[in-house]
């Protein structure tokens, strides 16, 4: 096995907040405790409940926040501990494609000017004919039109504003990309478009995706490995196949009950997971296993044990006080009538 493009290893990310008018300060744990490693040419997907600390996740894994504690390695350097010349030449090597391509895009430059910015930045000029060259070839690999280079973002769909970005992302030819939710604010058929975009492209760079993103019939699209989080947590971690095809997390198994069938017959008889309650504050997070108030299945160890991940089949890790966890009654059977 080669080693690991990047590395979090007990990564942990506390904020301070304010409670109250006059209360004082308390710390919110958006990531807490978080260990994964992603292979270079892999694709990795986060997967959780809005708040569960996965863009957080993504902003250490590209050195834009700093660890309260833990290491985030980047070909075995900790980004931590680099700065300036040093953090910009890894920089190049770790880029990032934005949830709203909007946002995300600067409405004052045109395409052309967007795409070539990196360059600039990283004082990688070029002559006026490689640079139209290399260009030409960012456009044509994203389906990008030659003839939209001299347009601004208002002027351009959902859809090719996205790609536009995925140029800009690409333009460093970066070993590790960050996608944060890049397609949920776009039409379903351009979502298709995006990520089987996203395929080709990983396989003709060569690059390593770090996936974010809330839907599990997205990433079972794209990603190799999966990791379910909860409230700052992994809670679930296996390679895609095992983990859809037989969750070993009670959570897991409620986000993925949650995803749409096509075939009506087979959504009609399937077995639906209804989560009760909301998430927890992160500001006081349960004792015990942090998704039992809301768990069917939990026990009395759920409310005392905080779970480590474990291995629950080969390859496939879960943090569940008690596992197998279907192999107990649910909540609803333990109070039915003669319990």
């Amino acid at each position: 096995m080669s080693a690991p493009l990047l590395e979090l290893r007990g990564v942990r990310k506390r904020f301070a907040a304010r409670q109250g008018l006059f209360g004082g300060t308390a710390s919110v744990r958006a990531v807490d405790g978080v260990s994964l490693a992603i292979a270079p040419r892999e694709s990795f997907a986060v997967v959780g409940e809005s708040g569960c600390g996965k863009t957080t996740l993504g902003r250490l894994a590209l050195a834009l926040e700093a660890p309260s504690e833990g290491q985030v390695l980047f070909e075995g350097q900790d980004l931590a501990a680099l700065s300036g010349a040093r953090l910009r030449r890894v920089r190049r090597s770790l880029q990032v494609i934005f949830q709203d391509p909007y946002a995300s895009l600067n409405p004052r430059m045109t395409v052309e000017r967007i795409i070539a910015e990196p360059w600039d930045i990283h004082g990688l000029h070029k002559s006026p004919a490689e640079r139209a060259r290399r260009l030409d070839k960012l456009l044509d690999d994203c389906g990008i039109a030659r003839g939209l280079r001299a347009r601004h973002p208002h002027e351009l769909s959902g859809g090719q504003r996205q790609r536009v970005g995925i140029a800009r992302a690409l333009a460093l030819e970066p070993k590790l990309v960050v996608a944060d939710e890049p397609v949920s604010a776009l039409d379903l058929s351009v979502q298709a478009q995006i990520l089987n975009l996203l395929k080709d492209l990983q396989a003709e760079h060569q690059l390593a995706y770090l996936f974010i993103s809330h839907d599990f019939s997205v990433v079972r699209h794209l990603c190799t490995r999966i990791a379910v989080m909860y409230l700052g947590r992994i809670v679930e971690t296996a390679d895609s196949e095992s983990l859809l095809r037989d969750p070993q997390h009670p959570y897991t198994e409620a986000l993925l009950s949650a995803v749409p069938v096509p075939d009506p017959e087979a959504e009609r008889l399937r077995r639906r997971v209804i989560l009760s309650g909301d998430v927890p504050s992160p500001l006081r997070p349960p004792p015990g296993c942090r998704f039992h108030p809301r768990c069917r299945y939990a026990v009395a160890a759920c409310r005392t044990e905080d779970p480590a991940l474990a291995e629950a089949k080969p390859a496939h890790l879960a943090a569940c006080p008690v596992l197998p966890f279907r192999a107990r009654p649910s909540e609803a059977a333990l109070t039915a009538p003669g319990h």
